[in-house]
């Protein structure tokens, strides 16, 4: 009750409101959520860590305005952002169509071709608590295996996630990024951490994006990630995405290549056997499987 009504003063503060009721709302081990439900009729989220990493929630509430912006996906707005917290507008959770999900292949692909100006970002950032790097370079390739793998394959291994021999075969793959990346394309505006937990299928019809490590990246990143750890109708999304904005020649075979900026990140943060499934990957990759 106590941390609840510390929330509810909290969140007063920020928004120039009252706060009538506080739900807590499950899911997460970063941030506790909490939702509330304020004086003017409105719903909102209120997101808090105590001591969170400088300008944690800083860029995750200017990674919701970008791509809000690009008028595509749907994007809840923020209302409120401080170094301890974050608060945006209440989405009502409803269940997965494939009409939504359809919509949302559409809708992702618009957010995408809204481009960023360079591949990378103007500050670093965060995706759940690891440090994201997002110097910008000239092309992806390059970008993807500086800024994304090889900084988190050095922690892999620093964390004892990752053998010598499996950051090896890592390595190689990067040096051979040029010949795997396939053709050139310019800077995408993309989520960079599009799980399914990181979206919300919402009683309007509509699926929004929530929790973002945007940047300007590749497009085929988001749909690997979505791939990797599954969603529902993927198949319908994926379709509809394709539709809207054909992908180059083989971007299928290309999806282990984007995904081993994630299995690292899960190396890094949740040790396991991400790390031999991301060195797995880099030689499937080698072998042109």
């Amino acid at each position: 009750m106590a941390r609840m009504a510390g929330t509810a003063a909290r969140a007063e503060t920020l928004l120039g409101l009252g706060v009538v009721s506080t739900t807590p709302v499950a899911g997460g081990d970063i941030c506790t959520s909490t939702r509330l439900r304020l004086t003017d009729g409105h719903g909102a989220i209120i997101k808090t860590r105590p001591q969170a990493p400088e300008g944690f929630f800083e860029r995750e509430a200017e990674g919701l305005h970008w791509l809000r912006e690009a008028a595509g996906a749907k994007v809840p707005a923020v209302m409120a952002v401080a170094p301890d917290c974050l608060v945006i507008d209440w989405v009502e959770p409803g269940k997965p169509t494939t009409e939504a999900a359809e919509r949302f292949g559409r809708d992702l692909a618009t957010t995408h071709a809204a481009g960023a100006s360079t591949f990378g970002g103007p500050v670093d950032g965060y995706i759940g608590l690891a440090p994201l790097p997002n110097r910008s370079l000239p092309t992806w390739p390059e970008f993807f295996a500086s800024r994304r793998v090889m900084p988190y394959v050095r922690a892999a291994v620093d964390r004892g996630a990752l053998t010598s021999d499996e950051a090896a075969a890592i390595e190689a793959a990067m040096r051979r990024i040029h010949d795997l990346a396939g053709p050139d394309e310019p800077p995408a505006r993309i989520h960079g951490d599009l799980w399914s937990g990181n979206l919300v299928w919402g009683t309007d019809g509509d699926v929004w994006l929530i929790d973002p490590a945007a940047h300007g990246g590749h497009r085929e990143t988001d749909l690997a990630m979505l791939s990797m750890f599954g969603a529902p109708h993927l198949q319908r999304i994926l379709d509809a995405y394709v539709e809207a904005s054909p992908l180059a020649e083989g971007w299928e075979d290309r999806r282990p290549l984007h995904q081993l900026h994630p299995l690292l990140v899960h190396a890094v943060l949740f040790g396991g056997t991400y790390g031999a499934r991301a060195a797995a990957a880099a030689k499937d990759l080698l072998a042109g499987r």
